[in-house]
């Protein structure tokens, strides 16, 4: 039976329960308190004092969605992409990118190792193939044509 939503405290309860399965940002743990029947003007205040008890922390959440997309093998202009449309701040999305540490280019080689083999492209039809497979992962195109030229960054 789903719990009923329509006090500050089981709206709380909810929202920890969410929280502890996995960071979630505000317009994430919004959405689903809504869906759940939370009313809109007891949500705000729950969010308020679970940030200012440092329990959600839209920081946190980018720093683990990031890494979580990174190691599955997208890169950073998908992972841009998704985090903009869960309503995060475009600045704060640069800034959890440029902090994150890996190396997209190290990213790539392994994405296109782990799918293709680290076989290079024979043909046109294979080279256009791999190409959308990587730029559909979200990689720069100038990284991707390097890779399937068979260039490294210091040609």
């Amino acid at each position: 039976m789903a719990a009923v939503l329509d006090t500050p405290l089981a709206i709380r309860r909810t929202a920890m329960d969410l929280l502890a399965r996995r960071e979630h940002g505000r317009v994430e743990l919004t959405r689903k308190l809504r869906q759940r029947g939370a009313p809109p003007e007891l949500i705000d205040p729950a969010l308020d004092r679970l940030t200012e008890e440092g329990l959600l922390s839209e920081s946190r959440y980018l720093e683990s969605f990031v890494s979580y997309r990174a190691r599955s093998g997208y890169g950073p202009l998908r992972i841009r992409e998704e985090l903009s449309q869960r309503g995060l701040q475009r600045a704060d999305i640069e800034q959890a990118l440029k902090e994150c540490g890996f190396d997209w280019k190290e990213k790539l080689q392994e994405t296109w190792e782990r799918k293709f083999d680290g076989q290079l492209p024979r043909d046109m039809r294979e080279r256009a193939q791999q190409g959308r497979f990587l730029s559909y992962r979200g990689y720069p195109l100038d990284l991707i044509s390097r890779l399937l030229n068979g260039r490294s960054e210091d040609d």
